[in-house]
């Protein structure tokens, strides 16, 4: 955790800006993967992030501890299985669709942090819970089924919360940019075991190679190293918050940029679990006024204390 709000509050806005560059790859990654294969799509876009990454972070990289090793080959594993089965999960539901289920993580996180690390879950955020399936409920039924690509994203999103929850508890800034590239070159791994069966299969023409390079750079090798270093200054349930804009931003670009439509359906859905993650940021900041009062009411001011003397 910082030393200072001022780290904190730099981490948070880094955190929302890359929470942006992902909303925006959405509608890019639903129109790539029409042509290209999900997992064939993904080894090219992290095997040209871990490249560069690797040549600019080389230094860095190298002066990795064992642990620190581990842990990025660790966090890789989840991140890249969850890529996997998000990019697939596009394939079959709608670009904002996928942003909002992705988007459970934010609840995700805490509840996985309460079943892994035992730590304490209180009723609000069951409440948020509740209020998040009921969201998922308005986007994914098709009467009593679930859709099966909501059903694979979400699935992608416990992966996720289980990355956030990984890195907010071990991740250090010292290794950062190193765990960041071992991070982009396990995930460019993952996704070529997986496009391994049906042969690779890259990006045609200027257009798609564009947006590869565009996910590649920006949202891949820039945006790893940015969440590490900044989950490595807050809470694992704080970045999850931050990280609850995701789902709008997906909603936004699909709609501004990628042709989707504003359905009711989506409105309603989308806005009970973006009202679950900012009632988890409610508890959160309520929690942390408390503790303020209680340490204030425990600490007499220095003025009385020279006045009992």
């Amino acid at each position: 955790m910082p030393d200072s709000p001022r780290l904190a509050r730099v981490a948070t806005l880094l955190l929302l800006f890359v929470t942006a560059v992902w909303g925006s790859t959405f509608f890019l990654i639903r129109d790539l993967v029409v042509s290209v294969p999900p997992a064939d799509f993904l080894a090219v876009r992290f095997a040209i992030a871990a490249l560069v990454m690797g040549a600019v972070f080389r230094r860095q990289t190298l002066a990795l501890s064992r642990r620190d090793v581990r842990l990025g080959v660790g966090l890789g594993v989840l991140y890249g299985l969850a890529q996997v089965l998000q990019t697939v999960g596009l394939q079959h539901t709608d670009a904002s669709v996928s942003g909002f289920v992705t988007g459970t993580y934010v609840v995700l996180t805490p509840v996985l942090g309460a079943l892994l690390l035992r730590d304490r879950v209180d009723g609000v955020t069951w409440v948020a819970v509740l209020l998040t399936t009921a969201g998922l409920a308005v986007l994914s039924l098709r009467g009593l089924a679930v859709g099966y690509g909501e059903g694979v994203t979400l699935a992608s999103a416990v992966l996720y919360a289980g990355h956030i929850i990984v890195l907010g508890r071990w991740s250090t800034p010292r290794a950062a940019v190193g765990l960041a590239t071992v991070q982009a070159a396990v995930i460019a791994v993952v996704a070529a075991v997986a496009a391994v069966p049906g042969g690779l299969t890259l990006p045609s023409g200027g257009g798609q190679w564009a947006s590869v390079l565009y996910m590649a750079l920006v949202a891949g090798a820039a945006a790893l190293w940015a969440q590490t270093w900044a989950q490595a200054h807050l809470t694992a349930t704080r970045a999850a918050i931050v990280m609850a804009m995701e789902p709008v931003f997906a909603a936004f670009f699909a709609v501004l940029l990628g042709g989707e439509s504003a359905t009711a359906r989506l409105l309603l859905g989308g806005g009970l679990v973006v009202a679950s993650m900012y009632l988890v940021e409610l508890r959160g900041m309520l929690s942390r006024r408390r503790l303020r009062g209680a340490t204030a009411a425990e600490d007499p001011p220095v003025e009385a204390l020279h006045h009992d003397v």
